[in-house]
């Protein structure tokens, strides 16, 4: 909601006002104010907000990254261990 954006302001508009003119752009001035404060305190909530999703996606990613290099070790001793038996278990070959 746009306040006055009907209105022309010249000179001598602005001077002939009168004090409930005066006390109607107090408000509006208030009202702008307040609306401005809560404004900027949502953006403080939002950036606050951001800030915890950044920390705990970089969490996340830190947690990804060691449990593929588990992955990658678990794998390696999977296959040691498999070769091991392969070769418990195959035949001797006689030359």
């Amino acid at each position: 909601m746009c306040y006055g954006h009907n209105q022309s302001f010249s000179r001598n508009s602005l001077r002939s006002r009168s004090h409930d003119g005066e006390n109607e752009d107090s408000s509006v001035v208030d009202d702008l104010r307040d609306r401005l404060a809560e404004t900027e305190a949502r953006l403080r909530r939002a950036r606050a907000r951001e800030a915890e999703l950044s920390r705990r996606l970089e969490q996340m990613k830190r947690f990804v990254s060691v449990m593929e290099i588990m992955e990658a070790f678990l794998e390696r001793r999977f296959q040691e261990q498999k070769d091991r038996i392969d070769r418990l278990f195959s035949p001797v070959s006689t030359k």
